[in-house]
């Protein structure tokens, strides 16, 4: 391995000019893609293998008028007091919207009148129309959507109170300038750390590139592959993240060379087959984490994995062939001033060698200070609730939220999320079915049984008695499920919720067995030692947990809520948990791999356990540091998007990277390293022999540069 990408990088090096041509050509190729193909939409969501999906499945095929997916919307009227919706005067400014809608665009599919449709509550107060379209609202277009505000403002102009629910008027999701301060942010540290603006500018621009091809990539193929506007979001977070972290320990390990003395060709040449190594190790523990997610076997998660994963490998290819051909370009103002006039001493002692000789003396108390604090901010997640967000998740300010209320207020909680029973029988069975139905308790309503054309297919519409994401409500989804039998499905957003978050957690364990399970594999070869990559799962977990126990506390409980800018608290989203612990992990083994790969390379060349963690320390702190707030920079820029769930991503990704890189990799790991000692790098003779050997330290390259190893070298890499 480190032989091969030693000849990549001195090959980039040489055809500088060809290779950056290569990689521009590429980006201006996905660019056109992206600029001529058609705008994403919003990712069809289906659950195969549970109920809701096959109700609405068979609803698709025997009652398609009833299953269209087209965006809806709700206008709800709220009389002034002392009024009713019934009264001529209120009822003829319905009647003058209802009409107004239907001639409003050619997008609207039906608009339903709330007297025939039996939608005015019980005290007359409220009452509403149901707008159904014949394109999601990513398709809508600005006209649609201003006719439909302009209906209700029309008639909010006549003394009624009159709020707007529904997808209808989603857009498409802003991130605001965070991002933007993200990399803002990571070029001031990349200056910081390199002391020269050329070898700050590299990773940022090499960045920019992998993901502006990644990104164009994914919007060229959206219509094609079904992919939704959030894939982009998600790929350019997970992108810029570690493209510029891989490309920074390229360049650091780059400048190391070069002060040791080597030509410009030759040190970029080892910088790609050491660092490089390391990158090609981490990249792939990313990528196992991201594609994993298919396990799940939700499309719209997998596709996102399988896109953000897609990005990752464009950032390692960038980061072993653009950035030794930008290296040649740039000659010595890589360098920082001092460097270029000799008077940077490499191994003098610095904050890293300082740090790891401290814990070295007081591991034991590093390790429980580090355990115990994480531990601490894990406590919320036992309180963890999860669920879909729905307008009742908006901020009160919106229109949404308050037709939400309002809806709430007149019909009851569970009228925002009514359960859709689809009987696969006759008239009989579906008349039986209501019937049986009527007799469970937690509902407030149930619809008389609507018969498809061909009379086999019965639809009954069941009001619950609580809000969609109560506890009650899911326990009536059960027990109409459990009295009707095979053929009686339940449906509808509520019940898609319930088996969404139901798939979610019984998906976690397996997703964790075979993510951990293979990148434990893997970075068994990677350090040849069982302990160190079970310390790096095990710090993982306790990272990750914490960092959900933050996510609770700050979405679900609304502790720090106005800082972060979370204007509304709910549960959790369901895919969180599962994407978390994918994203994180991957992310979190890039730093074991960095940090470690160092202190390994220290041992096997004969330094004391103690001393190779000093010297780990010594020549990766600075740059994993360096690493982890600009991951965290870039992941909480992403914290002002309009789009909760990217809000929450980020923000998770955030506190996760901080505690996995300052707590577990900074303090736990050189802690536990230093209280076993020797023990860590312990591989049984028979695992050393079955396992390949990939050479991340760069052993057999050495070998070829420098001459034989030594007998005690080559007995050392064995241990």
């Amino acid at each position: 391995m480190a032989t091969f990408l030693y000849k990549l990088g001195r090959l980039a090096f040489r055809r500088r000019r060809l290779v950056a041509l290569l990689w521009v050509a590429l980006l201006a190729l996905a660019g056109t893609g992206a600029a001529t193909a058609p705008a994403a939409t919003t990712s069809s969501f289906s659950i195969p293998g549970t109920e809701a999906q096959k109700a609405f499945d068979l609803l698709e095929q025997r009652f398609p008028e009833a299953a269209a997916d087209g965006a809806t919307a709700r206008i709800v009227f709220k009389a002034p007091q002392g009024q009713k919706m019934t009264d001529a005067a209120n009822k003829a400014k319905v009647d003058k919207t209802v009409a107004e809608l239907k001639t409003g665009s050619d997008q609207i599919a039906s608009v339903t009148d709330p007297y025939t449709a039996k939608a005015v509550s019980h005290d007359g107060s409220t009452a509403y129309v149901s707008v159904a379209y014949k394109v999601n609202g990513m398709e809508l277009t600005d006209a649609t959507r201003e006719a439909l505000q302009e209906a209700g403002h029309h008639a909010q102009g006549q003394g009624l109170t009159v709020e707007i629910g529904g997808d209808a008027l989603q857009a498409m999701p802003e991130t605001g300038s965070g991002e933007i301060i993200g990399v803002i942010v990571a070029g001031i540290v990349l200056v910081i750390t390199f002391g020269s603006l050329v070898a700050a500018g590299l990773p940022l621009l090499t960045a920019i590139i992998g993901v502006g091809i990644g990104v164009s990539t994914i919007t060229a193929l959206a219509s094609v592959l079904d992919l939704g506007s959030t894939t982009s979001t998600l790929a350019m977070m997970i992108g810029l993240a570690v493209g510029i972290d891989y490309a920074l320990f390229i360049v650091s390990r780059y400048r190391a060379e070069l002060a040791e003395g080597h030509d410009r060709e030759e040190a970029a040449g080892r910088a790609v087959g050491t660092a490089g190594s390391a990158v090609v190790f981490a990249g792939l523990t990313v990528v196992i984490a991201l594609v994993g997610l298919a396990v799940v076997n939700i499309p719209m998660l997998t596709k996102m994995g399988f896109a953000a994963a897609g990005t990752v490998v464009i950032a390692v290819l960038i980061a072993l062939t653009l950035i030794p051909a930008l290296l040649g370009f740039a000659g010595t103002k890589v360098l920082g001033r001092k460097q270029r006039k000799g008077g940077e001493a490499g191994d003098k002692p610095n904050v890293g060698t300082r740090w790891a000789r401290f814990v070295l003396r007081r591991p034991v108390a590093v390790l429980l200070a580090g355990v115990l604090g994480l531990g601490a901010i894990a406590v919320p997640a036992a309180s963890l609730e999860m669920g879909l967000p729905d307008d009742g998740s908006q901020p009160t300010s919106t229109t949404q939220r308050r037709a939400y209320d309002l809806l709430s207020d007149g019909f009851g909680p569970g009228s925002n999320g009514p359960l859709i029973v689809v009987v696969d029988g006759d008239k009989a069975a579906a008349d039986a079915t209501a019937q049986t139905i009527q007799g469970i308790q937690g509902h407030v309503f149930v619809s008389p049984p609507t018969l498809n054309k061909a009379g086999d297919t019965a639809m009954i519409t069941v009001v619950p008695k609580d809000r969609p994401s109560s506890a009650a409500t899911e326990e009536l989804v059960h027990d109409i499920r459990d009295a009707g039998g095979d053929d009686v499905l339940v449906t509808g957003a509520t019940a898609m919720n319930i088996d969404f978050s139901q798939k979610m957690n019984d998906a976690l364990l397996p997703y964790l067995a075979l993510v951990v399970g293979l990148a434990f594999l893997l970075l068994m070869v990677v350090f040849r030692s069982v302990l160190v990559p079970l310390k790096a799962a095990l710090g993982f977990l306790l990272s990750v947990v914490a960092a959900l126990g933050a996510v609770v506390a700050v979405f679900q409980w609304g502790w720090l809520g106005d800082l972060f800018g979370v204007e509304q608290t709910g549960p959790i989203m369901s895919m969180m948990p599962i994407f978390m612990v994918g994203v994180v992990f991957g992310l979190a083994m890039d730093y074991e791999v960095f940090l470690v790969t160092r202190m390994r390379e220290a041992y096997v060349h004969g330094e004391r356990p103690g001393e190779a963690i000093v010297t780990g320390f010594r020549h990766g702190a600075r740059v994993v540091t360096a690493a982890a707030v600009i991951m965290m920079a870039v992941f909480a820029g992403f914290i002002g998007s309009s789009e909760q769930m990217v809000k929450m991503i980020g923000f998770g990704l955030a506190v996760a990277v901080l505690f996995d890189a300052f707590v577990v990799r900074m303090a736990i790991v050189p802690a536990v390293l230093a209280l076993l000692g020797h023990k860590a790098w312990w591989l049984p003779r028979w695992l050393d022999r079955a396992l390949p050997n990939v050479d991340v330290e760069g052993e057999g390259l050495r070998e070829q540069l420098g001459g034989p190893a030594s007998e005690d070298d080559r007995e050392l890499a064995k241990v």
